[in-house]
């Protein structure tokens, strides 16, 4: 047995461990990170810690298997990240020498975290919110990412969005499947090589209870 349940700061460790097991295109990044807490300093703790309101669980009798957190201001939450996330970490991860085109796993996170590039302008304007979901292998193929996204689209609905966007690596096939069989619509951006983006238009219906 599993549920859906709200984010607890309790969560929090376990957002940084399923953000790595899944850190490489969904595949398991541990072997690829010194630093086991990078990737997720990135893509899913400061969520937690600065919209947990907006962040959901799937918890199995192993514990917490997977997650969906997200925003329903991505401009407004990079103006936190920049305010309250990006600059104690500056005081421990120095910013990478070099291009970023060679830099390693680690590198490439304290480049980030240093040069946090924001959301293209022609995808934030007109689907302003964002999500990222991750999902432990036990977990999948079950029906619990789309129950999460279903879950968390009337979560954010109710927040004011009407437009949400999210972006996933050209390597991921699994996720690009899913995104696809979900509903979201590919948004063409050739001038960002390597990344995939996938928008959806929440209506005036609401999609259920948040």
């Amino acid at each position: 047995m599993a549920e859906i349940r709200a984010y607890r700061p309790s969560d929090l460790d376990d957002l940084y461990h399923i953000c790595l097991a899944t850190g490489a295109s969904g595949a398991d990044a541990s072997n690829l990170y010194q630093d086991p807490k990078l990737v997720g300093h990135v893509f899913a703790a400061p969520y937690g810690r600065l919209s947990p309101e907006s962040a959901l669980v799937v918890e199995d009798d192993e514990g917490v298997g997977g997650y969906i957190v997200g925003v329903a201001d991505t401009s407004a939450f990079e103006a936190r990240l920049e305010a309250d996330w990006w600059p104690a970490l500056r005081e421990t991860y120095a910013d990478p020498k070099g291009p970023g085109a060679s830099l390693g796993w680690d590198d490439r996170m304290r480049r980030y975290i240093n040069r946090p590039p924001k959301a293209p302008p022609e995808v934030v304007e007109p689907f302003p919110a964002h999500l990222h979901i991750d999902m432990l292998p036990r977990l999948q193929g079950r029906g619990f990412g789309k129950a999460l996204i279903d879950r968390w689209l009337g979560l954010i609905q109710a927040m004011g969005a009407r437009g949400v966007h999210l972006g996933v690596g050209e390597t991921n096939a699994r996720a690009v499947r899913f995104y696809q069989a979900y509903g979201f619509q590919r948004l063409e951006l050739p001038q960002y090589p390597g990344a995939l983006w996938f928008t959806t238009t929440l209506d005036d219906e609401p999609r259920g209870p948040a």
